[in-house]
């Protein structure tokens, strides 16, 4: 199975919400629970390890989509069932077109650059450890390009996403 053959194998969890009632459940502790953690699927990199061509071969994905399917259900037939599925690692093996790097938990604005690599760290929704306000960040994505900006949760609900950025998605 091709990555464009894949597109729409996991499509079955969109559109879940937690309602009110089950969320305000979820904020009292009910006793000890597990969660389940996996990591790297990695979409292409099976097929790219056999050919020996780790820096191209990314484009089969069938093997790694049968592996996820299994966890899938492995998770699916315990009883009790975890409280919830973490997945972790790289999801697809892209890792020469990686241009940045996204990551949060220092609960401030950071990053940085090493060898045309940026490291980009998001401030918090929640507690703020610096003087970020409580925010977001968007990042647009063109192929050119990756462009990225933080804003606060009363400015991206009072005014969207800038201009600027709407129009980068509008290009083809």
């Amino acid at each position: 199975m091709s990555a464009a053959e894949a597109g729409g194998v996991f499509h079955r969890a969109r559109g879940r919400t937690l309602d009110a009632f089950s969320a305000e459940k979820e904020r009292e502790w009910k006793g000890p629970f597990y969660f389940i953690q996996g990591t790297d699927p990695q979409f292409g990199l099976m097929k790219a390890w056999s050919t020996g061509d780790c820096d191209n071969s990314g484009d089969e994905w069938g093997q790694e989509i049968r592996l996820t399917e299994q966890a899938v259900q492995a998770i699916n037939k315990l009883n009790p069932r975890p409280r919830f599925f973490v997945l972790c690692g790289d999801l697809i093996h892209a890792m020469p077109g990686v241009k940045a790097v996204f990551s949060g938990h220092y609960h401030r604005n950071a990053g940085g650059t090493y060898q045309n690599l940026e490291m980009v760290v998001s401030s918090a929704i929640g507690c703020q450890l610096g003087q970020d306000p409580h925010g977001l960040r968007v990042v647009v994505v063109t192929a050119e390009k990756i462009i990225h900006r933080y804003y606060s949760l009363d400015e991206l609900s009072e005014r969207g996403i800038e201009d600027d950025l709407m129009n980068l998605l509008k290009k083809k």
